[in-house]
């Protein structure tokens, strides 16, 4: 869920997005563009290796939020308008590519919110979004209120939802490092209020862990009613972050396979 700060300084980073928008290989000749975002607490160097597990015409394009990684002293945000309107002020001021959202847990979210501001940007626009691990935004928060507990307890928290590195669990100063993006990411998803607006123009793919606690099967179908353009559910094998166990291979194979279309 969460990660200590890390190596997320990309070779050739974009200088005026470079907070923003990090790319570890960067692809100059890309054709299409995948723009990575994080789940809560989660830094952009979750999304490290994958330019190197998808097709040479792929960018792959991490966001790194405030508050963690490169940006730790960086105050994060806690309301929803304003950090898409800052993620889309970036997003607006790279130089257009095909591209496609994919999210993670609350980055999916991010990135339903940072379609819809998209929607009429032109070129800017996406073609589809990907959202894994998060029910749909129309049924609002995921309504785990994990902000509001004591450190001690989130910590144990983050121990049963997995995904956090043991060296930062292990060492509590890396820990106190971490939990105050973790708690505002969660604070962001659990005040989040679904506004009604037309369906999203363009397909959505949506991919859930079989034995994640924090969603079920039907939270993730519910997405089907934000897209007016094709719409596909995948259930793979594993947990909350089934896309850094061993399924995640499978995903990154099926996403490859679809921007490989695009590009």
């Amino acid at each position: 869920m969460s990660e200590a700060r890390t190596a997320d300084r990309p070779v050739g980073a974009n200088r005026v997005n470079g907070r923003w928008l990090l790319r570890f290989q960067p692809r100059p000749a890309a054709r299409v563009r995948l723009l990575c975002l994080p789940g809560a607490g989660a830094a952009a160097a979750m999304y490290r290796d994958w330019g190197t597990r998808l097709p040479a015409r792929v960018e792959v394009c991490a966001v790194q939020l405030p508050g963690r990684g490169a940006r730790l002293r960086e105050q994060p945000y806690t309301e929803f308008e304003p950090l898409v309107d800052a993620l889309a002020a970036a997003v607006l001021a790279e130089p257009a590519l095909p591209t496609v959202l994919f999210g993670h847990s609350l980055g999916s979210v991010i990135g339903y919110e940072l379609a819809d501001r998209l929607r009429d940007s032109g070129p800017h626009a996406p073609l589809a979004l990907v959202a894994a691990g998060h029910q749909a935004p129309w049924r609002g928060s995921a309504g785990l209120p994990y902000h509001q507990l004591p450190d001690e307890e989130l910590a144990q928290v983050l121990v049963a939802l997995g995904g956090t590195p043991e060296a930062v669990l292990a060492k509590p100063e890396l820990l106190r490092l971490a939990l105050p993006a973790l708690r505002a990411d969660f604070a962001l998803d659990y005040g989040y209020r679904h506004r009604r607006r037309p369906a999203l123009a363009i397909p959505v793919t949506v991919y859930g862990g079989l034995d994640d606690p924090t969603v079920d099967e039907a939270g993730l179908a519910a997405w089907h009613q934000h897209t007016g353009a094709g719409f596909r559910l995948r259930m793979l094998p594993g947990g909350h972050f089934f896309p850094a166990e061993p399924a995640g291979a499978e995903l990154l194979a099926e996403l490859g396979a679809e921007l490989a279309r695009l590009g």
